[in-house]
């Protein structure tokens, strides 16, 4: 199969022909039919994961077509259109019984613990366990988003977040991430704050539900909290740093009203100083998110089929394998505006 390679961190990857995955007994091989192109992918290939082997194959967000299945999977079969989580549980640790399967003890993630989807095909362990359908009426395109970005927000404002109608939610960074955030509040009935230096980012926020939209590149350093608290009337109740960074996330928890909460959605390459005084000084809430079980997929799915969420307006470009070197390298300076999706069998 043809799959984007790199041999060093930071080195542009090629395309190359690898060996076809199998399956596990456990897993199944999917053939690829769009995966998305994530700044966690970035992460990866600059080096901030310590747990990838080179050479090596990126990509965590996909979808497409059960080719192969392992003798003991019970619940899948060829032509089974899927997606799944960006983190695969073992589906038997304790963290798995208890439903907190994304933060699984044995947890496996495609294009970081092992060969990932930016190819032809991939494989999935536990297939049992991570398996998520896919509608036949949704696109792959868009399902490709369900098993990371999309997912990975609706956890954080739903779950993670308790957001309630009426409350104000500021989004830092509205990337993949951040714009799903910000569609996901807006359809909660929450009021939205969303925070970006990109002119066709915020464009983006505001024609997916952000009410107000904070230029952080025409501010002075240190005035985005300022900005949030005095469009929501005295802070956030619920921020979210969904870029990654010590500047978004210090924003994000410095944007909170009184007991407020902040949560940490986008990867911190390196340990950042959290400001406490004020999470003492408020009782302000600090709480991670890290994507959603594949169990937790049902209710997402049906705002989607109802049109209450539409992943699809996101997608804003679709590239095929030979423009994913040029594509991934690009994200630590030009992310772009909304989601880019890779077509690994071509664009149609």
């Amino acid at each position: 199969m043809r799959a984007v390679v790199y041999e060093e961190f930071g080195r542009t990857p090629e395309i190359r022909e690898v060996p076809d995955p199998l399956p596990a007994p456990d897993g199944v091989v999917v053939r690829v039919e769009a995966t998305g192109l994530c700044r966690s992918d970035w992460h990866g290939w600059a080096g901030h994961d310590p747990g990838i082997a080179l050479p090596h194959v990126p990509g965590h967000e996909l979808s497409g077509v059960v080719v192969a299945v392992g003798g003991e999977v019970r619940g899948s079969r060829a032509g089974d259109r899927v997606t799944v989580p960006f983190v695969c549980a073992c589906g038997r640790c304790g963290s798995c019984a208890r439903g907190a399967q994304q933060v699984c003890e044995r947890q496996e993630q495609p294009g970081f613990t092992h060969w990932g989807s930016f190819a032809e095909y991939v494989a999935v362990r536990h297939a049992d366990t991570n398996l998520v359908p896919v509608p036949e009426e949704m696109a792959f395109s868009t399902a490709a988003g369900l098993g990371c970005r999309f997912a990975t927000a609706f956890r954080a404002v739903v779950g993670q977040g308790r957001v309630r109608a009426g409350e104000w939610v500021a989004v830092h960074g509205c990337g993949g991430v951040g714009l799903s955030a910000v569609m996901i509040a807006a359809a909660s009935g929450a009021r939205v704050v969303a925070v970006d230096v990109s002119p066709g980012a915020l464009e983006l926020a505001r024609a997916f539900g952000a009410e107000i939209c904070v230029d952080a590149s025409a501010l002075p350093a240190g005035a985005v909290p300022e900005a949030v608290h005095r469009a929501s009337g005295g802070g956030a109740h619920l921020s979210l740093d969904a870029l990654g960074s010590a500047v978004t996330c210090a924003n994000s928890v410095r944007s909170l009203r009184r007991q407020g909460r902040h949560i940490q959605v986008g990867l911190l390459p390196d340990e950042v100083a959290v400001p406490m005084a004020p999470v003492v000084a408020l009782e302000l809430e600090i709480l991670g998110s890290h994507g959603m079980a594949a169990h937790d997929y049902p209710a997402m799915l049906a705002l989607v089929a109802s049109g209450a969420l539409r992943p699809d307006l996101l997608v804003t470009r679709e590239i095929g394998l030979d423009e994913v070197p040029a594509a991934l390298t690009a994200l630590g300076t030009a992310p772009g505006a909304g989601v880019t999706v890779i077509r690994p069998h071509g664009v149609s």
